[in-house]
């Protein structure tokens, strides 16, 4: 069964950082691309960055470009977001979310964590 656990959020100044981590468990993580979307209050799901299997390949929205950093360590089935110079339009909840086995789409997923809450507040 597929597991995704996400930790690291919290409360942050605008302009600062934070790294989010996500363990994967119940599939080994280097079948299937991975990718975090968010959800602000009162908002849909937005799609954040994707990277593929053995992470190569990288993929941002426009919005985190330039400022959030993802990456994976497959030895230790986990997923990583750097995220830095935090803005207050960053606060989400930010999901880990799994793509399709031995794909290339780094924006399409098929499950989800619980999530990691990020508040950019002074």
């Amino acid at each position: 069964q597929v597991q995704l656990v996400e930790s690291g959020g919290g409360l942050v100044q605008p302009g600062g950082s934070v790294r989010l981590s996500c363990v994967a468990s119940g599939f080994n993580l280097d079948v299937a691309p991975m990718m975090w979307i968010r959800q602000a209050p009162g908002k849909g799901l937005e799609w954040v960055s994707g990277i593929n299997r053995d992470g190569t390949i990288t993929s941002y929205a426009d919005s985190v470009k330039g400022r959030f950093t993802i990456s994976r360590n497959n030895v230790w089935n986990t997923l990583y977001l750097r995220m830095n110079s935090l803005e207050p339009d960053d606060t989400a909840a930010y999901y880990c979310a799994k793509g399709r086995d031995w794909t290339t789409d780094v924006r399409s997923w098929i499950s989800r964590g619980q999530g990691t809450q990020v508040i950019v507040s002074s």
